[in-house]
């Protein structure tokens, strides 16, 4: 589970401004961060259905707010492409 203290440091990483909160960047960094935490329970709780289909979902949801991002503006995907490390 994200704790408040975690999600804002990511979203300190990436957000735009002092108050951004939903900027496709920091919305894909807290689903990264969320995605990446859910795997980890998965890996030791290969049974649990239901987390998986959250995770399915969180991926989905990130997919989405990527291709959004590249639509809008693709340096600005690609640089947060960069500092998360994700693949394209």
């Amino acid at each position: 589970m994200l704790t408040k203290t975690r999600k804002q440091k990511i979203i300190k990483e990436v957000a735009m401004h002092d108050k951004d909160t939903g900027s496709p960047e920091v919305q894909v960094a807290v689903l990264t961060k969320r995605i990446d935490e859910l795997s980890k329970h998965l890996k030791e709780h290969k049974k649990d259905v239901h987390s998986r289909r959250g995770l399915l979902s969180m991926v989905a949801d990130r997919q989405t707010h990527l291709r959004y991002l590249q639509k809008k503006s693709t340096r600005r995907y690609n640089a947060l492409i960069k500092k998360l490390e994700l693949k394209k």
